[in-house]
């Protein structure tokens, strides 16, 4: 009767210590591309790498690779902002991993000389998992400044 008691106890201890963990387990980013003029096009579709690192707490972004790690398994909540002229088509994919999540794009135009896109999303990410923009091949945005942004944080933890 006195062990499972004891079992109990440090059962109990152990959810108490994993639910204060998980409580002060903050992930929050906050980047944009930087530069000083417009960004592409390429030849293929290109991973962005936002320079200017607003905020990244818990260092779960990478402003080397423009890729953002989970460093816990949770559903997080992730942004894309872009600004570019209307001369060149526009469009920014946003992954999770390998696959496709949510776009955000606008097509050339001779009349309109300025756009801007957005697309958010939650994500349920098991640690590990990888998200990041790509920009499609021949297309073009606006990098001068904070005009182009990619934001993200943990929601709950699962």
């Amino acid at each position: 009767m006195l062990k499972d008691s004891e079992t109990r106890l440090i059962s109990s201890e152990n959810q108490i210590a994993e639910l204060k963990n998980q409580a002060n387990t903050k992930v929050i980013f906050s980047a944009a591309a930087g530069g000083s003029g417009t960004i592409g096009p390429f030849s293929k579709d290109t991973t962005l790498i936002y320079k200017t690192v607003i905020t990244n707490i818990g260092g779960a972004y990478d402003s080397v690779t423009g890729i953002f790690n989970a460093p816990v398994t949770g559903v997080y909540y992730f942004c894309i902002f872009y600004h570019a002229g209307g001369e060149r088509n526009s469009k920014l994919h946003l992954y999770r991993n390998n696959e496709v999540i949510v776009i955000t794009s606008d097509h050339q135009s001779n009349n309109d000389t300025a756009d801007n896109g957005g697309n958010a999303v939650f994500l349920q990410l098991q640690q590990g998992d990888r998200v990041f923009v790509q920009m499609v091949a021949n297309t073009r945005i606006w990098g001068y400044e904070h005009h182009t942004t990619f934001s993200g944080f943990l929601v709950t933890q699962m």
